[in-house]
């Protein structure tokens, strides 16, 4: 019994790999005799040094130096009882290293951890599986597993098949499962079988949108319940929406541990240039012509500030700098928005009153759109831009397809169009509209014949 409010302890662990290397190929008939009769010896060393790391005891930890790879150093954080703990980061950041000693798959090289209830973690497409038994002889032997009597498990046992959608394939060999019918029936078992802590990996990749859709609310249902949450995932609408608190990992340590915009935004951030600017500084090799060129692009958010991460409750401000070379000519700037599937959002044109339909004289121009908070849905937004010569002749000048882009980001904060539902929220936009809700007391109703 947990007697504290940590549900998860994580002190210093790291996790030491030895890296194979290449065996080169002998010459000679007798070389390869020779090898063929000292391998069993060979072998137990090179089995026994995958798990003895005697000679590097010192190691300061450099993953590039030899054969030794730290897939996690000095990784050290508490999740509390009932949190839902977000933990990203790039493929080989440690992620599912960490997540693997959380489920005592592998122990750490160094540090310790405590856990404090029962774990359930379907890592992988049907972790803890027998290929040769029936989909119902897994649900009892996976339960047995977790720790669960009999009984226990029979009173789940209708809602986890229900739950996987496999009724039609329950009495026959997993073997002859899908992935996507094995992830269905692992991820049924594991949030029915009421563990105190969940791990999630990245296993939801392979279930088709629906039953995505199901397991996250699901996941969000089993932390309302007060029991403890650790979601892995590269989907960070799902991340926000999930959690308050993420983890970002990154080369084995801890790079950001805080809440979900904070720590989404800096890993959309890290390693990267912004995608938030781009600039021409040659206006010879500028996108244009004769009368006029393209000098920058640039997303700002409501501080200001160069940003392609923006909070999905804030205006963000787009920018288009242009030089003029040539008089007498009416211009049209315009912006085209996209989501990542390709949808065009909407078209904005410069509507200034100042330049509408009046030639520009020659010179270096900044147009600003400015687009309300609660406008986007959560996603990133890709921006088009271009210029249009109105009169004397109408003719495209200029166009920069995906000049800048940017991530938008919902949270569990409050404040946005998604008030109180965490479920999925589809669609290219997004609004906060004003509701009103009139309110009639009920007469009573005599029924009866």
């Amino acid at each position: 019994m947990n007697t504290t409010n940590t549900a998860i302890k994580v002190e210093n662990v790291g996790k030491l790999y030895r890296i194979g290397e290449e065996v080169r190929a002998r010459g000679s008939l007798g070389d390869a005799i020779f090898d063929f009769l000292k391998s069993p010896v060979t072998n137990y060393r090179k089995y026994r040094s995958l798990y003895n790391f005697d000679d590097v005891e010192n190691f300061a930890g450099n993953a590039d130096v030899g054969n030794i790879l730290w897939a996690l150093e000095d990784v050290s954080f508490e999740v509390k009882a009932g949190e839902v703990v977000g933990i990203i980061g790039t493929n080989g950041a440690g992620k599912s290293t960490l997540l693997k000693i959380l489920s005592r798959i592998t122990p750490p090289t160094r540090g310790r951890v405590e856990i404090h209830g029962r774990v359930s973690s379907p890592l992988e497409v049907g972790t803890g599986f027998h290929n040769e038994l029936t989909g119902r002889e897994n649900v009892f032997l996976n339960g047995t597993v977790l720790g669960m009597r009999k009984k226990e498990i029979e009173r789940k046992f209708d809602e986890i098949v229900e739950f996987s959608g496999v009724e039609k394939f329950l009495d026959t060999p997993v073997k002859r499962y899908s992935s996507g019918m094995r992830v269905r029936l692992a991820f049924a078992v594991a949030a029915h079988l009421e563990p105190e802590v969940l791990i999630i990996d990245e296993v939801l990749a392979v279930g088709d949108a629906a039953f995505q859709r199901k397991c996250l609310n699901k996941m969000q249902e089993v932390g309302d319940e007060g029991r403890t949450v650790l979601f892995v995932s590269h989907n960070m609408p799902a991340v926000t929406r999930m959690c308050q608190r993420v983890i970002l990992l990154n080369k084995g340590k801890v790079m950001v541990d805080g809440t979900a915009y904070e720590v989404v935004s800096a890993y959309l951030r890290h390693g990267e240039t912004t995608s938030a600017c781009r600039e021409w500084g040659d206006i010879v090799g500028a996108p244009g012509g004769e009368v006029a060129r393209l000098i920058g692009v640039r997303a700002r958010n409501e501080k200001g500030d160069l940003s392609d991460s923006i909070d999905i409750r804030k205006p963000v401000s787009l920018e288009l700098e242009f030089q003029v070379l040539k008089p007498g000519f009416v211009l049209q700037p315009h912006f085209g928005l996209f989501n990542e599937e390709g949808v065009r959002v909407f078209i904005s044109v410069d509507q200034d009153p100042e330049w509408r339909g009046r030639p520009r004289p020659p010179g270096r121009y900044t147009a600003t759109a400015r687009i309300p908070g609660n406008f986007f849905s959560e996603g990133m937004i890709i921006v088009n831009t271009a210029l249009w010569i109105l009169e004397p002749r109408r003719e495209l000048e200029f166009v920069c397809k995906d000049a800048v882009a940017f991530h938008v980001i919902d949270s569990m904060e409050g404040g946005s169009a998604r008030g109180d539902w965490v479920g999925d929220m589809g669609g290219v936009i997004r609004p906060l509209l004003e509701w009103e809700t009139r309110y009639e007391a009920q007469q009573e109703v005599l029924l009866g014949g």
